[in-house]
């Protein structure tokens, strides 16, 4: 099979993406946007907007929550007034130890869980105001996820793996699988598209998961534990690789455990008992005023 050839996927047919209210500006249409696929780009666009407004661009805020507490039967507060914002292009740490409220945070950033008070904003989107229908056409079109248990269908290719998390973003089956090819060649599988799963190392399986979260393009990135199931040399080449993605322009939070993962990011959002306790830019080579001092609640440094 060449990279040209169409995955082995079980499905061909992608469900209707239903139509969200941004809460960003929707003037610009997704044709216009740089970067456009030329079938998108109209000389003419139409007066009434497109029927899918989450295709529009990303927001320069692409994580928004203000006030966020989750609480469980039992009175079990996870999360307590929680407020963050994350800008586009920014690489970070959400860190903390077992039962902070990290993985809380992680299901409500991600979309995967509504928050019992307070607002949750992701690429401009306001998710009080969606159905869940609406909500799972946000996530498969804004969010990209990878899991410390990798997540592959054991009895497909490894493109075939990665085009599969493009099912419900509203692609083409052959466009699918383009997307598929092209995001294995960025994380440097090309070699390795009709391998599958159980041909592949943990590295390589981890590169695999990368590749289906970042194939569709999204505006965020949530890598939960990323290297908690692989060896040292096998972690520290998928952290370089979530770098170099991020040096490209991707918008990741990476949620950990791990002290010294955090201590290597640009930026450190620490969590213990559902609050924020400090959120801290690391010194590093190129990184400008205000880095290495902790911002208090309002995102503030101080």
């Amino acid at each position: 099979m060449t990279a040209h050839d169409t995955p082995d996927t079980p499905h061909d047919t992608p469900p209707a993406t239903p139509t969200p209210t941004p809460t960003h500006d929707t003037t610009t249409r997704p044709w216009d946007r740089p970067g456009a696929p030329s079938a998108d780009r109209r000389a003419d666009p139409p007066a009434d907007p497109p029927a899918d407004p989450l295709a529009d661009r990303p927001a320069t805020t692409v994580v928004e929550l203000t006030g966020v507490t989750k609480e469980y039967p039992g009175g079990v507060a996870a999360l307590r007034g929680v407020d963050l914002t994350v800008a586009s292009g920014e690489l970070l740490a959400i860190v903390g130890p077992s039962g902070s409220g990290k993985s809380t945070l992680l299901h409500i950033v991600g979309t995967l869980d509504r928050p019992t008070a307070g607002s949750v904003s992701i690429a401009g989107y306001d998710i009080a105001t969606l159905s869940d229908r609406a909500l799972s056409a946000l996530r498969s079109r804004h969010v990209g996820f990878v899991f410390q248990s990798f997540h592959l269908v054991p009895g497909i290719s490894a493109r075939a793996n990665v085009a599969e998390g493009l099912l419900y973003c509203g692609f083409s089956r052959a466009e699918r699988g383009r997307r598929a090819a092209a995001a294995m060649e960025r994380v440097g599988l090309g070699d390795r598209m009709d391998h599958r799963p159980h041909e592949l190392s943990g590295g390589q399986k981890q590169r695999v998961a990368i590749a289906r979260a970042v194939a569709g393009e999204p505006d965020l990135l949530l890598a939960d534990e990323p290297t908690g199931a692989l060896d040292t040399a096998s972690g520290e080449s998928v952290m370089e690789l979530l770098r170099e993605l991020n040096r490209d322009g991707a918008t990741i939070a990476v949620i950990t455990h791990d002290q010294e993962i955090a201590a290597s990011l640009p930026r450190q959002v620490r969590i213990r008992d559902g609050e924020i306790v400090a959120d801290v830019w690391n010194p590093g080579p190129g990184q400008g005023a205000g880095q290495g001092a902790d911002r208090n609640r309002s995102g503030a440094v101080t």
